[in-house]
């Protein structure tokens, strides 16, 4: 109803790819219509989608929307400290969490020192989170997948939608190249708080004699912080049946402080000029080619090309210049930085064949050349007088060859019972060494009646990366290293048994059991960090394993004007190394007993809706000392003996952080017109002001008493940002 009449004819013994571009006799407003089955339906256990519209709904930090915030919300995933953007899934680090977006792998997902996501929401079309029963096409990690697709744009109209906020401002477009056949989408994002900060540092300059003294010295200051990033993404239709995707992302976060220092000497009349630049920088930059055939009607292929890299740089350059009245200027240059990442490049081939409706087998093979530069200090010196400096020490680069096959078969065998079940068969190349793995993966489900259903799932996991983490700075320095001839690759297996149904109204109900363990895990020593030293990094280290097990409630509503989910989760997670905690275990940093998400929005009408965020969760364990005293450092000056306290520590995370617990709130009031939507979102993020522990330190009274306090990093903070679409 609605179009106009059209009439075709066609041969009835032959396959066609027909397509019908509808003429309307009517214009109707537009209508989204999305189909998904109900939870207890879906053979995939612990996994979930996030919606987008939720994403952009819900409050969030200073008002920047962000897929990780709304992903820990959920039952099984954990943030780590306040405001962070990182995941740690069942018990896991957060370098077990394999993130795509459009299949290529991310390895820092983080901007602002953790506190927002790469992930820009207005250029993300689909987000699925899986925690366990892992399909057999994914590897690589231990804990978790994050599958992100981005748009592919708009092949009939140009569009538009970008936001302006408190610290950063963002906008996509979208459009037709060449209508019906060529599409774009690019979407840019930078923040501005380096821009904001300029007036009061040039203030501060003034006050401290940035301005010309009197005997004609200056000295000017600089510094800030900012972000960027871009998503872009090209999608071209050669016919029905085969297409062609260009993506990438590329971002830079970047932290300064630079100056200038000019003064004279009266002694030889000379003038030398300074310039300093200090700081650091990381990002990622990420490009995939993608191209898909329907082979058949039965067979469908994906050939996918990708590139991958993530660096980091921290450091400091001192350039000097020294003029004479009579003779030659001299100059000296002097830099030291210190560099790691990790760089890929990756190839592979994904087949879906479908025999028939009730029946779905994938397949497919790829390989990933990677490149690790785990830490690499180099000093430079050059002047004007010698030939200078120039040296390099620290990891030398490694390189590995990733490679893996796979088979996954999604039978229904009957209106009950369907299953999916599949092997994962990887390798590593690494120097003299191959570590080969193979990978059974296995989830079942059984309808109990028609509304409820039984789970379960077992999957084994390979991880041939590692990342070297330092828990005692919040700065990106992880290290990403490899497997080597003297450390092998992580393994896990995972079990997991589960009871979904769908109650009245449409509220969907799930409850999951799990168990987890976790060998050949790597951690620092004693007393040992990637800071100061030209020593390889598999010398700084210890190797262990863990295990972790709990429960997970997730209530969930998806239909009518009040809509969201509360989710509980009951856990554990341990570690254990030999030369760690005297060999004992010991809970792990992120090992939270009780975690509690609740996310609930109200639509009032199409003007105003609603978002409520609270979030519970016990106290994380932490190392303190039980008892000080002091004792002798070695040294002996003028024949006395000098002391400096000493901490006792009975044991390696034995003391718990107070619970964390906070109330987000948020109102969005749109506004329609014929060709342009807006939005005005205000929000109040900790809106009861919670003083939660961001960490604890001891402060040593007069009378020679330690008092144990703790450092709190965000009181209520108000949000108000702008959205529009055209």
């Amino acid at each position: 109803m609605g179009f106009s009449a059209m009439e075709y004819q066609m041969d009835g013994s032959q396959n066609y790819a027909l397509s019908v571009e509808l003429n309307t006799v009517q214009d109707l407003d537009e209508v989204t219509v999305n189909a998904v089955k109900n939870i207890e339906e879906q053979t995939q256990m612990s996994s979930f989608d996030v919606s987008l519209e939720k994403i952009k709904s819900l409050p969030v930090f200073l008002g920047e929307k962000d897929i990780i915030k709304t992903i820990q919300l959920f039952p099984g995933v954990q943030s780590g400290s306040e405001g962070s953007s990182g995941i740690y899934v069942r018990g896991g680090g957060q370098d077990q969490n394999l993130m795509l977006l459009d299949g290529v792998p991310i390895y820092n997902a983080t901007h602002l020192f953790g506190f927002f996501s790469i992930f820009n929401a207005d250029a993300i079309n689909k987000v699925t989170m899986i925690k366990g029963g892992f399909p057999a096409r994914y590897g690589g990690r231990l804990s978790s997948v994050l599958d992100i697709r981005m748009k592919e744009g708009n092949m009939k109209k140009f569009h538009g939608e970008g936001s302006i906020g408190i610290i950063s401002s963002k906008l996509s477009l979208e459009g037709p190249i060449v209508k019906d056949k060529t599409s774009f989408i690019i979407s840019g994002r930078r923040t501005y708080i380096d821009l904001l900060a300029r007036p009061f540092v040039a203030m501060r300059n003034n006050r401290q004699g940035g301005k010309e003294g009197s005997d004609g010295s200056s000295n000017n200051q600089t510094g800030g912080y900012y972000f960027w990033d871009l998503n872009a993404k090209i999608n071209h239709k050669f016919s029905e049946t085969s297409r062609l995707y260009l993506s990438g992302y590329f971002g830079r976060d970047r932290f300064y402080n630079d100056g200038t220092n000019e003064y004279s000497t009266e002694e030889d009349n000379s003038t030398t000029s300074q310039t300093n630049s200090n700081g650091l920088r990381w990002g990622n930059a990420i490009a995939a080619v993608r191209w898909n055939k329907i082979v058949n009607p039965k067979l469908f292929m994906n050939v996918t090309g990708t590139f991958s890299e993530y660096q980091f740089r921290v450091g400091f350059e001192n350039e000097s210049s020294t003029s004479y009245p009579n003779a030659p200027t001299t100059s000296q240059t002097l830099a030291a930085n210190y560099d790691s990442g990790i760089q890929d490049w990756g190839v592979k081939v994904d087949f879906d064949y479908r025999p028939n409706p009730n029946h779905t087998i994938k397949f497919g093979l790829g390989d990933t050349y990677h490149t690790f530069t785990p830490g690499v200090n180099q000093i430079q010196l050059s002047n004007s007088v010698s030939s200078g400096i120039d040296t390099t020490f620290g990891s030398r680069r490694q390189y590995g060859h990733e490679h893996w096959a796979y088979f996954e078969d999604d039978w229904e065998v009957s209106n009950r019972l369907k299953f999916n079940i599949g092997l994962h068969v990887s390798g590593f190349k690494a120097s003299q060494e191959w570590y080969p793995s193979i990978q059974p993966r296995f989830s079942a489900r059984y309808m109990l009646t028609d509304n409820s259903s039984l789970k379960m799932s077992y999957s084994r996991m390979t991880q041939f990366l590692h990342l070297l983490t330092n828990p005692t700075i919040g700065l990106p320095t992880d290290l990403w290293v490899p497997v080597t001839d003297r450390v092998a690759p992580e393994y896990s297996n995972q079990i997991a048994l589960g009871y979904a149904q769908t109650l009245k109204k449409g509220i969907q109900f799930s409850i999951e059991g799990y168990y987890k363990d976790m060998e050949n895990l790597i951690a620092y020593k004693e007393g040992v960090s990637f800071f100061g030293s030209d020593e390889d990094w598999q010398n700084k280290i210890t190797i262990g394993k863990g295990n972790s097990y709990g429960m997970e409630v997730l209530l969930e509503k998806k239909r009518g004007k009040t809509t969201g989910w509360i989710g509980y989760t009951l856990s554990w997670s341990n570690r254990q190394f030999d030369s760690l905690n005297f060999g004992d275990p010991y809970p792990y940093i992120y090992d939270r007993r009780h975690d509690i998400g609740l996310a609930v929005t109200h639509k009032f009408n199409e003007k105003v809706d609603i978002g409520i965020v609270w979030v519970f969760g016990s106290g994380y364990a932490t190392t303190l000392a039980q008892q000080t005293y002091l004792g002798v450092n070695g040294l002996s000056i003028g024949g006395n003996t000098a002391y400096e306290p000493i901490e006792h520590i009975e044991a390696r995370n034995d003391y718990r952080m107070p619970a964390y617990h906070r109330l987000d709130l948020g109102v969005n009031v749109h506004k329609k017109r014929e060709k342009w939507e807006s939005t005005w979102s205000f929000g109040l993020y900790n809106a009861y002001s919670r003083q939660n522990a961001f960490y604890l330190f001891f402060e040593e009274g007069d009378d020679g008493t330690r008092t144990l306090n703790q450092l709190s990093l965000f009181p209520v903070l108000p949000s108000i940002s702008y959205s529009f679409k055209f």
